[in-house]
């Protein structure tokens, strides 16, 4: 009995120190993330344009390019997670000539740039080189939470420009239903000095704006997250898929003092965009002049971007082509969870496909 008792403690102590040693990796280390190949095609400032090498053969890929944006204060890495969960790696294996707009990481000298320099020179100069590339003067674009605002300002802007669909994913883009939308509360201007706080820092730091997100779930952000670890520290696929979430969360950046002014004021509290009323390099973005093709997508759960937020663009745009499509899921996990790959990628792609030669 005392050797069985001896054995079970022994076991016992074994199974204890694996999970410490587990627990001290994953919050020591970060998660190999963004690892699709791929080449470095163009820069500007700390802009970088990406090409995927393609894995099928020219004959069978689609002619049609597509462009990804994302937002402007976390990496795109989170379109490219892991091996097996990577929406970058789930195209280009479908036939996609895939490139990438990587914003990178403002320096305060970049503190006055705006969403006018983003959409009227970064992405028109990464577009050219990207047709260039490809050899395809059509090209679709998606853009995902901020990225979805840049692509429809560029999308109303240069109506012309060879931009053939258009994919917007939890787009954050009428601000009317001030009761829905969770940041509305943290921005409102009775509580927040936009300029005060941008008088102190230059850019918008980073671990605000982490904080600002996080703190609109609190419970489940900061100990449900890891309780959810704590239950499945034996289930490996679980634990690297929640290390590399982790690594992409813990991996934010500052955005443009400039930049977060315009959200704050001309979005937040201004409604601008979605009433035709915001005014970007001197131009009136009058969103009637998009006419790409349009998949608007929605995540039902989303309490960064809720459904109203998103909606609405539906009935302004001038597209003939354009669906709304709605899924269960929140912010990020629509994309990067563990049914993305069997109900969202799938939906993009279908419709793409049908878009793209």
């Amino acid at each position: 009995m005392a050797a069985v008792e001896s054995a079970f403690s022994t076991e016992q102590f074994r199974r204890m120190e694996e999970t410490l040693r587990t627990l001290l990796r994953l919050h020591t280390t970060r998660a190999p993330i963004g690892q699709t190949p791929k080449d470095l095609i163009w820069t500007l400032n700390k802009a970088k344009l990406y090409r995927y090498t393609p894995v099928v053969s020219e004959e069978s890929r689609h002619k049609v390019p597509l462009l990804l944006i994302f937002a402007l204060m976390n990496r795109p890495t989170i379109l490219d997670l892991r091996p097996g969960h990577s929406f970058v790696e789930y195209m280009v294996g479908k036939g996609y000539d895939v490139y990438l707009l990587d914003w990178g990481s403002p320096g305060i000298e970049d503190r006055n740039l705006k969403l006018d320099d983003y959409t009227l020179d970064y992405m028109p100069r990464a577009i050219r080189k990207m047709k260039a590339v490809a050899g395809c003067e059509e090209f679709s674009m998606l853009g995902w939470c901020i990225g979805a605002i840049l692509t429809t300002i560029y999308a109303a802007l240069r109506p012309d420009d060879g931009l053939r669909n258009l994919l917007l994913l939890t787009a954050p883009l009428d601000y009317s239903d001030k009761q829905s939308i969770s940041f509305a509360r943290w921005v409102d201007e009775r509580y927040f000095d936009v300029d005060k706080v941008l008088q102190a820092f230059g850019n918008m730091p980073p671990e605000l704006i982490e904080y600002g997100a996080k703190a609109l779930k609190p419970v489940e952000n900061y100990i449900g997250n890891y309780l959810r670890l704590w239950d499945n520290l034996e289930n490996p696929a679980v634990v690297e898929s929640w290390h590399a979430m982790n690594t992409w969360v813990n991996d934010n950046i500052p955005m443009a003092g400039a930049t977060f002014r315009q959200l704050i004021v001309d979005l937040y509290r201004g409604n601008k965009l979605i009433n035709n009323e915001m005014i970007i390099g001197g131009r009136r973005v009058d969103l009637s002049r998009i006419r790409a093709n349009l998949l608007n997508v929605v995540a039902l759960a989303d309490h960064i971007t809720p459904p109203c937020q998103s909606e609405s663009i539906m009935m302004k745009v001038g597209s003939t082509d354009k669906e709304l499509f709605r899924i269960p899921g929140g912010h990020i996990g629509i994309m990067a969870g563990s049914s993305a790959a069997k109900r969202t990628w799938p939906h993009i792609e279908a419709w793409l496909a049908a878009r793209s030669d």
